[in-house]
């Protein structure tokens, strides 16, 4: 049963539901793939071995009573730690919420044991989602598969590296500024951002409530298809759930063709800072469009210039607010409660030992940018920049379908490289932040390795919001192209653990 963890999720599904394997020798497999590589990956922060074998067992009994089963029943699942899971522990990748054990689950937890999937664990994460590498996490980096003195991305780097490793075909991440795409981009795997309210963020907990989206994380297009598909629709628990159709992002997927299509390159992507192997897989990727039958031309959009200020006074004002719910009365870690000291002095103390130096920075940056006197000039200027990103999108797809870009500026660095410059480390999301401003889809998907250090390059591309459809279609038709090109999946090239 070895072989089975190179399976995709939609051949795992097929044969669970054909009686050709069972779900329990799937997970069985899975865990012992875990056991086997993650102590040198740590994409894992815990594995929930027994709730596994447990839903495991209740798809097969399922299916031995005749019972239909879903187009992913039976198929293992790594669950960013962001997501509250009944009776698992949910950290955020934070000393603050160590050994919390939630009494109930997030609507994405709960859609996906609707569906049969079966949840593995939780999955390191930077510290309450503040982060671009998986470095700022309180129990240690992840390492990305392909190099594992190399980071897998952030926030949801452990998502991304237990889908490279190959220790789960499907993941679910979190993106409030690029925290699915990045890792997809420098793991060599695929993650979508669906459109802002398309997947609910009940029980998803908050770093900046108006850019944080939950999405699909996968090797393959079509599989990031099925898991969206499963995940997303209307809830009325979140009342920034979009009340409409889910796009049929599973047809896109199955039926690829860019033929037809109008396709931007965005001008503002590209110059100084981004890596020449980067724009090299990039400009062949643009090719490759043209020669599948887009028509391609160059968008500008001078506002996403400053996209990555705007970004970091917003996300750090709402963090800084959402954070405050974590005081030491009600959840949590409690730091001097030892009789005769006030709550605030508790608090206090509390917040000082729990959070780590990223959430610090960010908390103190947000309540600055709020402060009296100063709201306006920092909170409210964003705010303005984030319409006119906002118009420019629309202006940009006036004109074309979809628009295109590098995902990352560079592939993975090496751990430690950028820990201690925070501005270099922010820089890692320039091209994704424009796109959680303004509330769009994006997909990242590999486009190939980079001629200086052989790691993976992602193409990244931007559809209007509940088109989503339209990031599958694209993703789609290029992976098929790619792979026949390549001959194999690009995971293939990577090394062995």
């Amino acid at each position: 049963m070895t072989d089975v963890i190179h399976r995709t999720a939609a051949e795992i599904a097929a044969q669970v539901a054909d009686g050709t394997v069972t779900a329990t020798e799937v997970t069985e497999a899975h865990l012992a793939r875990i056991e086997a590589v993650d102590e040198k990956v740590h994409a894992f922060l815990h594995v929930d071995r027994e709730g596994a074998l447990e839903q495991a067992r209740a798809v097969d009994a399922r299916r031995a009573a005749g019972e239909k089963l879903g187009p992913l029943a039976g198929v293992p699942l790594a669950l960013k730690d962001i997501f509250t899971t009944e009776g698992v522990p949910t950290t955020c990748g934070s000393k603050i919420l160590e050994g919390w054990i939630p009494p109930y689950d997030a609507t994405v937890t709960r859609r996906l044991k609707e569906a049969g999937v079966v949840i593995l664990g939780k999955t390191n994460m930077d510290e309450f989602a503040m982060g671009s590498s998986t470095e700022t996490s309180a129990y240690g980096p992840t390492g990305n598969p392909w190099d594992l003195t190399r980071i897998p991305g952030g926030s949801g780097g452990g998502s991304a590296a237990a889908i490279a490793s190959y220790q789960a075909p499907l993941a679910i991440g979190t993106d409030t500024g690029g925290s699915i795409r990045q890792p997809a981009a420098v793991t060599g795997t695929v993650g979508v951002k669906p459109t802002y309210g398309g997947v609910s963020r009940y029980g998803m907990i908050a770093f900046s409530s108006s850019l944080d989206q939950g999405g699909p994380c996968a090797r393959t297009v079509l599989d990031a298809a099925l898991l969206h598909e499963a995940i997303a629709g209307h809830d009325p628990l979140d009342s920034t759930s979009i009340d409409a159709p889910v796009p049929a992002v599973v047809e896109a997927a199955r039926n690829g063709s860019v033929a037809g299509l109008r396709v931007g390159v965005v001008k503002e992507f590209r110059g100084e800072g981004y890596q020449a192997g980067v724009m090299a897989r990039f400009d062949e990727s643009v090719e490759l469009l043209r020669e599948l039958g887009a028509e391609v031309v160059e968008v500008s959009c001078p506002s996403f210039d400053k996209a990555l200020a705007a970004y970091y006074l917003i996300a750090p004002s709402e963090c800084s607010s959402n954070l405050a719910r974590f005081d030491a009365m009600r959840y949590g870690l409690r730091v001097g409660d030892t009789g005769g000291r006030s709550a605030e002095e508790v608090t206090t103390l509390t917040r000082g030992a729990g959070f780590g130096d990223e959430v610090k920075r960010r908390i103190m940056l947000g309540t600055y940018a709020l402060s009296s006197g100063y709201y306006d000039a920092y909170y409210g200027s964003a705010q303005k920049v984030r319409t006119l990103i906002s118009r420019d999108f629309e202006r940009a797809f006036g004109d074309v379908d979809v628009l295109i870009s590098p995902t990352t500026p560079t592939t993975a660095f090496a751990i430690g490289e950028r820990v201690d410059d925070p501005m270099a480390m922010y820089l890692a999301d320039l091209c994704t932040i424009p796109t959680n401003l303004a509330g769009n889809a994006a997909m990242s998907l590999p486009c190939g390795l980079a001629d200086e250090d052989g790691l993976p390059v992602g193409l990244q591309i931007i559809a209007p919001a509940m088109a989503d459809e339209r990031l599958y279609r694209v993703g789609a038709a290029v992976e098929a192209a790619f792979r026949a090109r390549w001959g194999h999946p690009l995971l293939e090239e990577a090394p062995a653990l």
